[in-house]
Parts: structure tokens; C-alpha cells; sequence
């Protein structure tokens, strides 16, 4: 995350009364100017294409051309939507809020670690570093969600626990337990003895004449003394009071020795997993854990299993779920369902090989989300609220009961997180925005991780996200979903929407290739009235896209570019196994890097590589021999071609990239950060 995304610590700024505040990210105008321009200059270009220069010699290339360049236009104007408002927010940290919010009143948060077959060492990092968040002992536990049922991580988990518990942070809590405890045991003491005080004395004050009052022992007037010390005023005889103050007081010695039991914060949840029965992947394994009845939190954080969060993270985040009553003088809670904070990582390379750096998505795009209360859900570096998430997820586990009601037997797998689709996190975010509940993306790095450093793995990744997106199309549409406000509906459907981009790709590809083979060409010509219309468009568009991305390194806003090309054949086997109704199942993205050359994985990026440097050579050929017709024609589609096999090299360099001898990042330690 670059530096000027990092939002202000408001606590340094004591001019400020307000806990949060939010204001238009920089160049948000600009943006805005060279947008306008964009979609006219854009709507100008593509009326041309459509009234001037569909070539009738070859109708279906060229229809097909000018529906991928309106496909891209539509989309372009979904993004542009998307990014309009990018909200850039500030906040104190839980710990410096104005007026302050009393530890004891701190909400209790459980922290979820999701794993399935990740090495016990990476699942041990991240635990420790969130049993080092700064946040009251009493208040935090970190569970285990082990899907994989291991008895490696199981030990792993109860030695955590062990080693927690002998903590100065655990121990002090400990101290002030047993010391509260101790007070507790000497009142019921003296409760008990005096019960039997009580007794003889109201027995020796009933049988008392009225003119005797004078006379009662000194034994009872201390009994009497010792009752106005230790029972509270009220009805009823003093035996009954008394008899009521034990009772009360062993029910504190009995909350105050399950909170000193409760002090173990390393959990380990395996849940069962019977034949025959869906799982549900991630989302049963977290619904899992919130459904039977092991967790209690008000607030979940979500962690997988290799991001390792900084200290500060819950001070820094649970703020935005409070805000100050000033007609009721005290903290309410807000409409806020989750707080997304960024991903990132420490394992990347230099060069970012397999353009996992993502801070075009985790700047802008979800800052310009935030400010159209659209902000995603992305599956970690999350916390959520647990009353809307089961709200939210019992009422659609009712929704589908009713259409199949053999579902009862799912209902701790399904009663939370979203097991509708592949990716759970997003279903969610869009399930929650329906019911009303609001959401916030917070800029600051708060957590990093490892991100699969080959490219199988990313591939799998990036499929799986394709995958699940394009379900929850064919399940939820956003565009017909009850709930969801206008420009929600928009930045939910673009994202499903942008997956289909690999079709209107191929048909980008395979036009200069056909050219080079062929002559033929799906534009009328490629002459004066071409260029000057395209050229205004794509350079107002480079300008645009400048002023959105700016402060992010260039090179990675053009891997960016070479990966959405690049990945053609995958969004189109996404669609193809999504829409043929194919059994997708949730396959965990390996975190150990896989030895070996993957250029199988890339085949077709090669295939269309080789023949349209082939086709580059031919042309060139031919116009060595004089056999060139339109030389215009041939200089554009070679133009066109070396600018695609800049964005296929990417992933082709990917699949033989091999990290040096010397790469391996140590993950980081907690207290450094």
C-alpha cells in the first residue's frame, strides 16, 4: 500500500472533536472532468464504428468486433461509475476516542483462522501475532477453524494455549480475577456466619416486649450492625435479605470462576464432517464455528491462515461500529456490518511475476465502492459484525428451506456465511447490503500474507474467483435483487459482468491474426477517419486511467493490464463451467510454491503468441515482394499485434518465472510491525 493511502491517525490531530471523518480522494475532480470526456469521446468513436465503417465483406468479424468494443465501452462506464465517489477515511483508535469508551464496555471479539491443509508453522504465525493484538485479554480469543481436522494443528493450538496462558497480559488479567474472587470468598463468609446470627437475633427480637427495646445484647446490635454493612436496603425480614445476598454472592464467584477458566484464548473448532453430507468449504467452516455455540464474540474477525495482523488492528478498525449518542450521553452501535482493511503481501518478488499486487483494487476501486456504501467483503482482513451476519444469513437459510426443506440438517453450515457460491465473501457483502446494513473499507495495512508464488496456483486462484462471482450471477442477480440500493446493484453486477470480458478478448486477438492470413479486415478501412476517431479515445482514456491510478507504481497498472488480457481462456472456462451447470467444488489455493514449468497451463495464450508473430513475419514478407494492398491496414493490425503480445508475455513469463535460490521471505514478526 503506498504511503499517501495510509488514512490520518486522528488522535495527532486534536483540533478534530469527531472520532471518523471521510473526504474525496485527491484528484477525485480531475478524475471526474477527464471522465465526462471519456464516455463522449468514447459514445463518438462507437457511434462512428456502428454508422461508418462495418465492413459488409466480411459482416460477421466485424459485428463481432464492434459488440467487443461496446462490451468494453458498457463496462468502461460501469468502472467509471464505480469510482466516482472514492471516500478516503480517518479514525481515532479505539483506545483515544472523544469522549473515551471504557474498557470494560470494549465489545468481545473472536478471531477466526480458517485452514484446511496449510503447514502448522504458517497457521502458528498468525495466531500468535493475533493473540498479540493490542485489545484486553478478557476480550479476545483466537480459534483454530481447522477444516482439515489435524492432530499436528490441534497440538499446535493447545501448546499456543498453554504458553497464552503464562503470558504478562493473560496473568494480570489472572491476578485482578483471583483478587476479585478473594473479596468474593471473605463476603460470603461473613454472609454465612452471619446467617446463623440473623436468625437467633430476629427469634430473641420477635419474643422482645416494646418497653424492653433498650435491653437487647450487645451480641445483636453487632448483628444487626454488620446486616446494615452487608445487605443492601429492601423488603423482607433479614433472613430472607441475608439468604438472598448468599445466593447472589455464589452466583458471582460462579461467573467470576468461569471468566478465570475463560482466560484460555488459543481454541481449536474441527467440525464433523459426515459422508454424504455438503460441507460448504469455508463458509461452513466459519458458520460452524459461530453455530455451535463454542464462539461468543460480538465481532469476528476473519484471518486466513497465512495474514498475519499487526497489533494495532482491532484499535485501529472496531471504531467505526460505535458512534456517540450526544441526546443519550453514551456509545450506540452503528448500521456498520463489516470493515474491509487492504491484502497484502510479503512474499512478492520485485517484479511481481504473477501481479498479485492489488493496490489499484485495495485503493480507489474500493475507496470509490465505500462512497457509494458498496464496499466488498473479500474474505480476510475483515471484521464483521456477528448479529448481522446471522440476521442476515438465518433469514436467506429460511429462504431456501422453504424451496427444499431436506436442507434442515445444513442449518449450522449455511445459518452465517454465504454457501451459495465459491467465493462466500462476496455473496455475503451483497446479502448483507440488501438487508440494509452498511459497510466501510479502511485503507491502512493492517495485515499481510503470502500470495501462491507459481502460476498453477495463482490460476486456480484467479478461476475460483471467476467461478464463484459468475454463480452468485446465476443465483443472485444484483440487478433483480430485493434490497439493494441503485448503485449498489451496479457495482455488484460489473463485477460479475467483467468476467465475460474474455470472449470480447479473443475476438480483439483473433482479428489481427485473420488480417495477416487472410486480407480480410472487419473495418471498412483502416485510413484518416479511423485514426482520428480512435485516437482521442484511447489517449483521453490513457488520461483517465492515469488520474485514477495515480501514486501506484506504473509497472504494476500495466501487469494489471497484461493480466486482464492475459487470462482470456480462464474467464471463459469460468463462464463455460459455470452456465453448462458443472459442479464447481472450493479448491484452497496452495500456499507452497510448486516447483516446475507450467507453459501447458498457457497454451493458448502461446498459440495465439506464435501465430500472430507468424502472421507479423508473413505480411512483412509480402511486403518485401510488393504484394502489400493497403499498407495502412498492415501498419495498424501489426501495431495492434505487438501491443497484445506485450500483454500475453506476462503470463507466458509466468509459467517459466523460478524464484532465486535466496528468495525466501521469513513472514513478519508481529512486534515489528
Amino acid at each position: 500500500m503506498s504511503q499517501s493511502s495510509q488514512p490520518t491517525v486522528l488522535e495527532t490531530l486534536p483540533a478534530f472533536l469527531g472520532n471518523t471523518r471521510s473526504q474525496l480522494r485527491q484528484r477525485t475532480l480531475l478524475f471526474r472532468y477527464l471522465a465526462i470526456i471519456n464516455v463522449i469521446v468514447g459514445g463518438w468513436y462507437l457511434s462512428w464504428r456502428y454508422t461508418h465503417s462495418i465492413n459488409p465483406d466480411a459482416l460477421i468479424l466485424s459485428v463481432l468486433l464492434v459488440l467487443a468494443e461496446t462490451y468494453t465501452y458498457v463496462g468502461g462506464i460501469m468502472f467509471v461509475s464505480g469510482l466516482w465517489r472514492p471516500v478516503e477515511r480517518q479514525v481515532r483508535s479505539l483506545k483515544h476516542l472523544t469522549p473515551p469508551l471504557p474498557t470494560p464496555q470494549w465489545p468481545a471479539v473472536d478471531v477466526f483462522i480458517a485452514c484446511y491443509n496449510e503447514p502448522v508453522e504458517m497457521v502458528e504465525a498468525t495466531a500468535r501475532a493475533a493473540l498479540a493484538m493490542d485489545y484486553p485479554a478478557n476480550k479476545l480469543k483466537v480459534y483454530v477453524l481447522d477444516d482439515g481436522n489435524s492432530a499436528a494443528m490441534r497440538q499446535m493450538v493447545e501448546r499456543l494455549c498453554l504458553e497464552d496462558l503464562a503470558s504478562p497480559a493473560v496473568q494480570a488479567i489472572a491476578t485482578q480475577f483471583q483478587a476479585q474472587q478473594a473479596d468474593i470468598e471473605v463476603r460470603l463468609t461473613e454472609l454465612t456466619a452471619l446467617k446463623g446470627e440473623v436468625a437467633a437475633a430476629e427469634a430473641y427480637l420477635d419474643d422482645l416486649p416494646p418497653e424492653a427495646a433498650q435491653q437487647v445484647p450487645a451480641c445483636h446490635v453487632a448483628t444487626l450492625r454488620r446486616c446494615a454493612q452487608l445487605l443492601n436496603p429492601g423488603p423482607g425480614s433479614l433472613a430472607e435479605r441475608v439468604a438472598i445476598a448468599i445466593q447472589t454472592t455464589e452466583a458471582e464467584r460462579h461467573k467470576q470462576e468461569l471468566a478465570l477458566a475463560d482466560l484460555a484464548r488459543s481454541r481449536y473448532i474441527a467440525r464433523p464432517k459426515p459422508e454424504g453430507r455438503p460441507h460448504h468449504a469455508k463458509a461452513g467452516n466459519i458458520n460452524y464455528a459461530m453455530f455451535s455455540g463454542k464462539t461468543n464474540g460480538e465481532f469476528i474477525l476473519t484471518l486466513d491462515a497465512d495474514h498475519i495482523p499487526k497489533p494495532r488492528f482491532l484499535q485501529r478498525v472496531l471504531p467505526y461500529f460505535y458512534r456517540y449518542n450526544l441526546f443519550r450521553g453514551r456509545y450506540d452501535d452503528s448500521r456498520i456490518a463489516f470493515v474491509q482493511t487492504p491484502q497484502d503481501f510479503y512474499n512478492l518478488p520485485p517484479d511481481d511475476p504473477f501481479c498479485h499486487s492489488a493496490h489499484l483494487f485495495y485503493g480507489p476501486i474500493q475507496q470509490g465502492k465505500d462512497g457509494l456504501n458498496a464496499a466488498f467483503y473479500t474474505g480476510t482482513n475483515a471484521v464483521l459484525r456477528r448479529e448481522a451476519l446471522i440476521g442476515v444469513g438465518l433469514h436467506n437459510f429460511a429462504q431456501a428451506f422453504e424451496k427444499d426443506n431436506k436442507r434442515l440438517d445444513e442449518f449450522d453450515l449455511i445459518g452465517g456465511m454465504s454457501s451459495a457460491s465459491i467465493t462466500e465473501d462476496m455473496n455475503t457483502a451483497m446479502r448483507l447490503h440488501a438487508a440494509g446494513w452498511r459497510s466501510v473499507y479502511h485503507s491502512e495495512l493492517l495485515a499481510v500474507g503470502l500470495a501462491p508464488d507459481d502460476l498453477s496456483a495463482t490460476l486456480k486462484q484467479r478461476l475460483r474467483w471467476a467461478q464463484g462471482t459468475l454463480q452468485v450471477l446465476r443465483t443472485e442477480n444484483p440487478l433483480l435483487k430485493p434490497g439493494l440500493a441503485f448503485w449498489q446493484r451496479i457495482q455488484y453486477f460489473h463485477t460479475m459482468y467483467s468476467y465475460f470480458s474474455g470472449f470480447a478478448t479473443l475476438v480483439f486477438l483473433i482479428c489481427p491474426i485473420i488480417y495477416f492470413f487472410t486480407g480480410i479486415i472487419p473495418v471498412r478501412a483502416f485510413g484518416p477517419a479511423f485514426v482520428l476517431h480512435f485516437l482521442p479515445a484511447y489517449l483521453v482514456n490513457r488520461m483517465m486511467f492515469s488520474a485514477i491510478a495515480w501514486g501506484i507504481p506504473s509497472r504494476e497498472i500495466w501487469r494489471s493490464e497484461q493480466y486482464a488480457t492475459a487470462l482470456f481462456p480462464l474467464y471463459i472456462k469460468a463462464v463455460f463451467s459455470v452456465f453448462s451447470s458443472t459442479s464447481l467444488q472450493f479448491q484452497v489455493t496452495p500456499k507452497q510454491r510448486q516447483a516446475g514449468v507450467y507453459l501447458g497451463l498457457v497454451r493458448s495464450q502461446l498459440i495465439v503468441a506464435v501465430l500472430l508473430i507468424l502472421g507479423i513475419l508473413w505480411k512483412t514478407a509480402q511486403a518485401f515482394m510488393g504484394q502489400l494492398d493497403d499498407p495502412f491496414a498492415f501498419a495498424v493490425n501489426t501495431g495492434w499485434s505487438i501491443y497484445s503480445l506485450t500483454l500475453l508475455a506476462a503470463v507466458i513469463r509466468a509459467a517459466v518465472w523460478q524464484p532465486p535460490p535466496e528468495s525466501a521471505d521469513p513472514a513478519p514478526s508481529p512486534s515489528s510491525q
